[in-house]
């Protein structure tokens, strides 16, 4: 049986999505900045959460939305030879949005 993961509470799973270098007049010049943001798919988000008041915030994020995130505070983790970063919803920067 095949294992998956999911988010709890108000945390999202994302897949992060490789950069290319960038290429000026046939040098390839690498990823210097390596405080850059990550982008990254949303595999899994959690339902929500309740505040200390009890109501019931749910997640906005969506699977498969493309996200920023924050340099620091986002965990990563390997899952069967796949990395992924988890954090709180609250904490990612920008979402893909359909105009």
């Amino acid at each position: 049986m095949a294992k998956k993961l999911k988010a709890l509470f108000n945390s999202v799973i994302v897949k992060p999505i490789e950069q290319e270098n960038k290429n000026y007049g046939g040098i390839i010049v690498p990823d210097i900045d390596k405080q850059a943001n990550e982008i990254g798919e949303v595999v899994a988000v959690g339902p929500g959460m309740k505040t200390i008041t009890g109501e019931f915030i749910e997640t906005v994020t969506k699977v498969g939305d493309i996200v920023v995130l924050p340099t620091m505070g986002f965990s990563k983790m390997v899952f069967e030879g796949t990395t992924y970063i988890l954090g709180r919803e609250q904490e990612l920067l920008g979402t893909s949005i359909e105009e």
